[in-house]
């Protein structure tokens, strides 16, 4: 679980940090802060799912 919530909080700095480079005008920064907020956002729903579904941490193991 604590891997989860990391990535969790991982996503939502990077959701943050969308926001603040958009009033900054840096959009090549925003592309990088877009594509890491969905690949740690997925991340972390995955798990989430998976430990509640299977009773374990990892997608796939257990059941």
């Amino acid at each position: 679980m604590f891997l989860a919530i990391t990535l969790l909080l991982v996503s939502i700095i990077c959701l943050i940090a969308v926001f603040r480079e958009i009033r900054r005008k840096n959009f090549f920064a925003v592309g990088f802060a877009l594509i890491s907020c969905a690949v740690f956002g997925w991340f972390s729903v995955r798990t989430i799912l998976a430990i509640i579904i299977t009773n374990s941490g990892a997608p796939g193991i257990g059941s």
